[in-house]
């Protein structure tokens, strides 16, 4: 895969998330938690996206909200 080097401004709070991260050993380095975290982000706009040509639609917020509790007990 190419990569591009760019420059962030983040909130101190979740840089200091990303390196705990990286000195637990759950990430390889800031950048791999970065990108993990917008191709995360990609991935449920892409899911929504989907939903929304299902439905015509946003879904209706109950249902969403409903699918959310489902997947999140599945994992």
């Amino acid at each position: 895969m190419r990569t591009e080097r760019i420059t962030l401004s983040l909130p101190a709070d979740l840089v200091a998330e990303a390196r705990r991260a990286v000195h637990r050993g759950t990430a390889p380095s800031v950048s791999a938690y970065v990108a993990e975290a917008l191709a995360a982000r990609r991935g449920r706009e892409r899911s929504l996206a989907v939903l929304a040509d299902l439905y015509g639609g946003p879904p209706p917020a109950d249902q969403l909200a409903q699918a959310r509790r489902t997947l999140a007990t599945a994992v």
